[in-house]
């Protein structure tokens, strides 16, 4: 069911073309650049993730501002999350036409942006614009990226590296709540946003980091034809699709006639750029650009029928039950993490514990120990003799009992202990990745896990106000925990169906045949 981590960073080629030379495994595959790899993902991480859960400093300056409802104000900071993770699968197009890097230059740009023209806001719906969307945008078309990246530089310790980067959420909401607090205590808020941009431009250095893969074959002679060359890439791409294929995943048809087509156009104008080498300069810098902008063309035409194909394909991605599962659980799971951050101030109130709160928040209990979890299931998961998917499994079960008995506490140290637990269980989030990428390959890693946080994003936009509708209906805390829990369980289900089908249908499919 799951692509083999074996076809990952390799190159495949023609030895008997090339020589006898044999062809090696990229040494930048879970060492050496990798590991810069990490470290931007990781200061994304901090920048994005961290400064959004830092927005309550800035939504408390806008509500005395702008003298607007709180339920109002707080869609700034709502739209800003859900449309980071919501343009998903749009910034996957971006990566195939343009590539990870240059997509997160680009987003490291105009989130800075959306950040500096926030500081000239005059009202609450001017920020919906330049803070929600554009800095919103901009986030999304940084943060997919670093985290794709990671998955496509790691083979035997993925889990254990993604966990590592996404830890900078965990850091980024202490420093970055420190540190806007501190601005605007000294700058006020509007300056306080502009300095932020500034500093956000870091993500753009961050992109810089996230260097291609296979910018260069490992295994290159000058003396090889391009003909050579051609069937390399050709077998590559067939072994790449009947890896896919084999462990249930995709199988995707290259599109011949259009690649020819694309090659005798660029064949054209390289000619007609040789040809005219004794023409005058003016006619040669008009070839330059001729040739240029066939070959964005051709970019953009390749990229586009990747991401139509992973979505609306004959291969699509949602022809894979297991991940159309992984999509249905993905939009209950991340809403139901939310919760106990809304309600726990109300628990807390009603059964006088103030007190011992303020000396250890039960939500800075989750916050902490959802570091040490992301690592510590990420080191659990690299483990030759665990599969990744029972881990990210068992701790969604964990995460889901947590929410369903969090209500039954009414202590101070059962609350702890379960906040303990919902913040280790919930470090599942860096096994996302990991489990996307053994569900559909590297190949499809950026779109599908695209659609993935999508429909975290919808969770993420519409779970709040879903439990603060409960709350008003009941004017009890307890059946928002019960309702999102039974919906979560359900999506765990799915999961746990879906795999269940797959295994069977091969083996009625043998049957059958048998009795043929």
């Amino acid at each position: 069911m799951y692509a083999s981590r074996e076809d990952i960073g390799y190159d495949f080629g023609d030895d008997s073309k090339v020589g006898s030379k044999p062809i090696k495994p990229n040494p930048n595959i879970d060492g050496g650049w990798a590991w810069m790899i990490v470290l931007s993902s990781f200061l994304v991480h901090i920048l994005i993730m961290g400064s959004q859960m830092a927005l309550g400093i800035l939504n408390m300056e806008w509500l005395e501002e702008f003298n607007q409802s709180r339920g109002l104000t707080a869609w700034v900071s709502s739209l800003s999350m859900g449309i980071t993770l919501i343009v998903g699968p749009f910034i996957g197009l971006f990566i195939s036409m343009c590539g990870c890097r240059k997509t997160a230059i680009i987003g490291g740009i105009l989130n800075a942006l959306g950040w500096i023209l926030s500081a000239y806001a005059s009202d609450v719906h001017y920020l919906f614009l330049t803070f929600g969307v554009t800095a919103g945008v901009g986030s999304g078309m940084v943060y997919l990226p670093a985290v794709v990246m990671v998955g496509q530089y790691f083979q035997k310790r993925r889990a254990l590296a993604q966990g590592l980067s996404t830890t900078g959420t965990g850091f980024g909401a202490f420093l970055m709540t420190a540190l806007l607090k501190y601005l605007c205590t000294e700058f006020g808020w509007r300056n306080a946003m502009f300095i932020q941009g500034a500093v956000s431009l870091n993500l753009c250095v961050c992109g810089a980091l996230m260097r291609p893969l296979f910018t260069k074959d490992i295994v290159s002679e000058k003396h090889v034809v391009r003909s050579n060359s051609e069937d390399n890439q050709a077998k590559a791409l067939s072994h790449s699709a009947e890896t896919i294929k084999s462990n249930g995943a995709l199988s995707e048809e290259p599109e011949k006639k259009e690649e020819a087509t694309n090659e005798e156009v660029l064949d054209n104008v390289h000619q007609i750029e040789l040809g005219g080498k004794s023409r005058s300069g003016k006619s040669m810098y008009g070839l330059r650009i001729l040739k240029t902008v066939s070959q964005l063309t051709v970019t953009v035409r390749k990229g586009f029928a990747i991401w139509y194909s992973s979505y609306f394909g004959a291969a699509s991605l949602f022809t894979n039950r297991v991940f159309v599962a992984f999509i249905i659980w993905a939009l209950f799971a991340y809403s139901s993490f939310v919760i106990p951050f809304i309600h726990l101030p109300e628990i807390v109130k009603q059964y006088n514990l103030s007190s011992q709160n303020n000396v250890f928040p039960l939500t800075s209990i989750i916050a902490i120990v959802h570091i040490f979890g992301k690592v510590i299931l990420g080191i659990i998961s690299d483990l030759p003799c665990i599969s990744t998917w029972n881990v990210f499994l068992m701790a969604n079960f964990t995460l889901v009992t947590c929410i369903l008995t969090l209500p039954l506490m009414q202590t101070y140290v059962t609350l702890a202990v379960v906040c303990a637990l919902i913040g280790f269980s919930s470090g599942y989030f860096s096994l996302m990745p990991v489990v996307t990428e053994d569900l559909v390959g590297t190949k499809h890693l950026a779109n599908a896990y695209g659609i993935i946080i999508c429909a975290n994003g919808i969770s993420a936009l519409l779970g709040p106000p879903f439990a603060g509708c409960i709350y008003d209906m009941t004017h009890k805390y307890d059946f928002s925990f019960y309702i999102s829990g039974l919906l979560y369980m359900v999506g765990i289900i799915f999961l746990l169906i879906q795999p269940c089908i797959q295994k069977k249908q091969p083996r009625e499919k043998s049957t059958e045949e048998a009795q043929v």
